[in-house]
């Protein structure tokens, strides 16, 4: 699987808002990353540049060899079947039953009257039973999404990211809307399935001990630029402080340390 380049990505909305700056990352096949940081600095505009939700202003996007920001529409699409999306609020048909949302992920791959009519071949539904079943969700491909736990609802959001066979997974905010064990449940989840498949992931995600316990790498915006590019043990308190301001981070991990271990060890969402 290829290597995703960022070269001097920068963005800028029509308000002059600069959202990032002159970002530059190498994350190598198979590397689950973090992005940490304060609202507003830039961590869901990265990702959604990165597979073009948002067309950065400057700079370069590779996908191994290919520039994904000089790609035209048509061969755009079909790069973002290599790039699984998983959202903060799942982006779910709520009238739909599971099994359709998770097959939606085929789409992509799929002529426009099949799509249409929701016609997909056995292989593909069968792959779905399959993730269904190792996300968790084995016997629930026919209830409707809106019957649906929070943290049943993003298994649902990984098994269409899977069902894409992708080379990379972009994570916008996954625990946000969850409780602290079914946060560490689905972050766990995630980490397992990327291992498995070997694949890339990016992860934005606001919890500091989340992105310690379950990232390989940590990088740290703050208005829009890279202030921290390491390991998760080098968020030290005097490098928290950078990335978010002043606070007494000693505390703070402590306190994030017994709160992860009572979400672990409460009953919550699964």
């Amino acid at each position: 699987m290829p290597t995703l380049t960022l070269t001097n990505l920068t963005k800028r909305y029509p308000t002059g808002d600069l959202a990032l700056n002159d970002v530059s990352l190498d994350i190598p096949e198979g590397q689950v990353l973090a992005l940490i940081g304060p609202s507003g600095a830039g961590k869901s505009t990265l990702i959604r540049c990165v597979n073009r939700l948002v067309e950065p202003t400057s700079g370069a996007i590779a996908l191994g060899d290919l520039n994904v920001t000089q790609m035209g529409s048509r061969k755009l699409r079909r790069m973002r079947r290599r790039m699984g999306m998983i959202f903060q609020e799942y982006a779910l048909v709520e009238r739909l039953p599971v099994m359709e949302n998770v097959l939606s992920g085929r789409l992509g791959y799929v002529g426009f009257w099949a799509s249409w009519f929701r016609q997909f071949p056995r292989e593909d539904i069968s792959q779905a039973f399959n993730l269904l079943d190792r996300v968790g969700l084995a016997g629930m491909e026919d209830k409707r999404a809106d019957a649906l736990s929070g943290g049943q609802r993003q298994r649902v959001g990984i098994a269409r990211a899977l069902i894409q066979n992708p080379d990379l997974l972009l994570v916008d905010e996954p625990t946000a809307s969850l409780d602290p064990k079914t946060s560490r449940q689905i972050m766990r989840l995630i980490g397992e399935l990327c291992k498995e498949r070997g694949l890339t992931a990016i992860v934005n995600i606001h919890d500091v001990p989340l992105a310690r316990l379950f990232a390989e790498r940590v990088v740290g915006l703050k208005s829009g630029a890279v202030v921290y590019d390491g390991s998760p043990e080098g968020l030290t308190p005097d490098v928290l402080t950078q990335i978010y301001g002043e606070e007494d981070w000693n505390a703070t991990k402590e306190d994030g340390d017994k709160f992860l271990t009572q979400g672990e060890e409460a009953g919550g969402e699964s």
